[in-house]
């Protein structure tokens, strides 16, 4: 075993830890946990936890179940809501197959390989996200809406307000396992917040969202109260996205900086964009992954819906923060699709592969829209060359299935899979009678 393995080993005894909860996600995202003796985790570090990946999402046939769970020791943290003493801990794990090798249904093992490439390139790919999402005063009964926990706004501040006294909680334990958060307020949707970590790699990144996603839900009941990271849950109010901030570092040197250039950004910059701009169709279904997900992306505002790019223009797709002066290393830019449902893991690994294959290519980056995108026409738009996204998952799936990049980042197996747990899911969707048809159509059909 290696040092980090020994740091794990000993801390465990110094900090009295009687449960190690193993942590992986399946492929959409969701996460999944066993919890092993510490007298066991010597072994799991050499060989790994067998388990039957024919019960996981995505991962595996009946006839080829076994796998295994290789927990990575630089993932150790201590669990601060179980409490102290016996205290528990976890760990991220790598799912490998029975000889040893990684098993190709692991999301972690997607946004790897694709970081691998970058490496390849030089490239070290860095992401902050903006995370939203909502707290209602209780679970939702079926049926019946959702109570928010507050009527405030955006970046409203309320004497005695139960929604700061649930952030701070938040982000105390948050950064009592290491991950650092920017900034923190009230979103402009009641119970609807944000949370900004600080940026990281995009694998410890990945890792942070699934442990604050599970921090928030975890905070939450201990109040008494129902978070919620669906993407859309009001009809009459904004919905929940990620937007996401990029960069590539070549070593300490950020290559989206260029002094000098227009908005200081570098010709890999605008490759970069690009590349997302060009593929960002193609990987919709996976950035944006639920029939819900395209309620919030039909609202308009701050959720774009078009294919294009500006500066300072928060009604585009990708945007390129103002620079901060003498800061070359905070040249980034933003990415407003995504939402706070997805799976990091496959989202990161596609954002990334499209903007590499802008680079590899040298895309030319479009005129930028110096306009509210919304308040255009569509004759406008289409005048400007400026294109939807897809319009709810059915088109994501359809243009997605016909990807090569696509397919080729997230591999035969878990591009396969995806598909057709999202043509399920439409179908599904598609199937019910809603609401809004009855109250529509039953007075006057």
């Amino acid at each position: 075993m290696g040092k980090q393995e020994d740091f794990v080993l000993r801390a465990i005894e110094e900090r009295d830890v009687r449960f190690v909860r193993l942590w992986f996600t399946d492929v959409l995202g969701s996460l999944k946990s066993v919890a092993i003796a510490p007298t066991e985790l010597e072994g799991a570090f050499e060989e790994g936890i067998g388990f039957d990946g024919s019960a996981i999402e995505g991962f595996a046939r009946v006839h080829e179940a076994d796998m295994l769970a290789k927990p990575d020791p630089s993932t150790f943290q201590i669990l601060p809501w179980r409490g102290e003493t016996p205290a528990t801990a976890r760990m991220f794990c790598d799912i490998a197959m029975p000889d040893g090798s990684p098993s190709y249904a692991d999301p972690r093992y997607v946004l790897k390989r694709a970081l691998a490439k970058a490496a390849d390139a030089g490239f070290t790919f860095y992401t902050h996200p903006e995370i939203e999402f909502f707290v209602f005063k209780s679970k939702p009964e079926p049926g019946t809406r959702p109570v928010a926990v507050d009527d405030s706004g955006y970046f409203d501040h309320t004497a005695q307000g139960a929604s700061q006294d649930f952030r701070r909680e938040v982000i105390t334990m948050l950064e009592a396992m290491g991950i650092s958060v920017e900034f923190s307020h009230h979103e402009g949707g009641p119970g609807q917040q944000e949370i900004d970590l600080r940026y990281a790699d995009a694998l410890s990144m990945a890792d942070n969202i699934m442990t604050f996603r599970t921090i928030v839900r975890e905070v939450a009941l201990s109040q008494g109260k129902w978070a919620s990271f669906m993407p859309k849950p009001f009809t009459d109010h904004p919905g929940s996205g990620m937007h996401t901030h990029v960069s590539l570092f070549e070593g300490d040197e950020n290559v989206f900086y260029e002094a000098g250039a227009e908005y200081q950004l570098s010709k890999t910059g605008r490759a970069f964009i690009a590349g997302v701009l060009e593929h960002t169709p193609e990987i919709t279904a996976v950035t944006n992954q639920w029939v819900n997900s395209y309620k919030r992306l039909a609202w308009g505002g701050e959720a774009p819906n078009y294919v294009c790019w500006g500066h300072n223009n928060r009604s585009a797709l990708v945007r390129v923060p103002m620079y901060k002066p003498h800061k070359s290393g905070s040249a980034r830019v933003e990415l407003r699709a995504p939402d706070s449902a997805c799976n990091p893991y496959l989202a990161y690994a596609l954002i990334l592969a499209a903007g590499l294959k802008g680079i590899e290519n040298s895309y030319e980056l479009p005129p930028e829209a110096e306009d509210d995108v919304w308040s255009l026409s569509e004759n406008e738009r289409r005048a400007m060359g400026i294109a939807p996204l897809p319009r709810n998952l059915d088109e994501a799936i359809r243009t997605m299935e016909n990807s090569e990049l696509v397919a080729e980042t997230l591999g035969e197996h878990v591009f396969d899979f995806f598909l057709r747990n999202k043509r399920a899911e439409w179908q599904d969707y598609r199937s019910q009678v809603t609401q809004f048809e009855i109250d529509r159509l039953m007075p006057v059909l």
